[in-house]
């Protein structure tokens, strides 16, 4: 088993406020990994802490054998850690195409012009966002932004995809069409950690789970463990039937 990212006691303050405490955690590659929790439970900020928008007050970040806990996110980028936004945040007085060769340039291969158009084109096709690829980023649903954020960062060619809340705010057949994305883009050999909302989507495309609560893990395990966790199903899930049905296949 290789791991690729290690978290190791990490610890996260603003001022007085405890947003992480001593979270834990080792992901080999290759796997999805959820992570959910209440809101304000300290997912995000441990998404920022890991991709380096946050230093730790405590703990290490290891990722790929090597200590990068004070690096800058653009060190990680280059190093082949990418990810998206809760909030999208295109360019927006920039093509689709464009966009998505900003994440080529800018990722740990350093991609000139030429290639990365060609990168963002073979991945607009992949997120299915093609026909829209000479349009500004601006002018894109959200539906259409979510898969935009997704093909800038899967240009980068990284090894660690971060997923903030990538359902957020689609209908059905979205959510499905991106849960299928999710799975196609482990197949291509990247390890995938994703905060989610949506408990059914979480807990049938993770391998594991971790669950956070006021900046604390309570849980780690696989889907069918942290669905029948008693401190999980006070703290988030609230039902211990509804823990039946999260784990029933659509």
């Amino acid at each position: 088993m290789t791991l690729l990212l290690q978290v190791q006691g990490v610890t996260k303050r603003f001022g007085g406020l405890q947003a992480l405490t001593q979270v834990t955690f080792d992901l080999p590659a290759g796997e999805i990994f959820g992570l959910i929790g209440p809101n304000g439970a300290g997912k995000t900020t441990l998404f920022n802490t890991i991709n380096g928008v946050y230093h730790p007050e405590e703990g290490r970040i290891v990722f790929q054998g090597k200590d990068v806990t004070k690096m800058k996110p653009y060190y990680l980028a280059k190093m082949g850690m990418a990810r998206t936004h809760q909030i999208v945040r295109p360019l927006n007085e920039l093509t689709v195409r464009e966009n998505v060769m900003v994440g080529a340039c800018f990722g740990h291969e350093n991609q000139h012009l030429a290639s990365a158009a060609k990168i963002a084109d073979e991945v607009l096709d992949f997120v299915k966002l093609s026909s829209r690829a000479d349009q500004l980023a601006g002018s894109l649903n959200v539906a259409q932004k979510k898969r935009l954020e997704m093909a800038r960062a899967l240009a980068s060619h990284p090894r660690l995809l971060l997923l903030d809340e990538v359902l957020a705010g689609l209908n059905p057949s979205e959510i499905d069409g991106m849960i299928q994305m999710i799975l196609d883009i482990r197949t291509q050999g990247v390890t995938i950690i994703m905060i989610e909302h949506l408990m059914k989507a979480v807990m049938n495309v993770s391998d594991r789970i971790l669950v956070l609560d006021y900046g604390e893990q309570i849980a780690e395990g696989n889907p069918k463990e942290i669905a029948s966790d008693p401190k999980v199903i006070e703290a988030y899930l609230g039902d211990p039937k509804l823990a039946e049905r999260l784990m029933e296949d659509d």
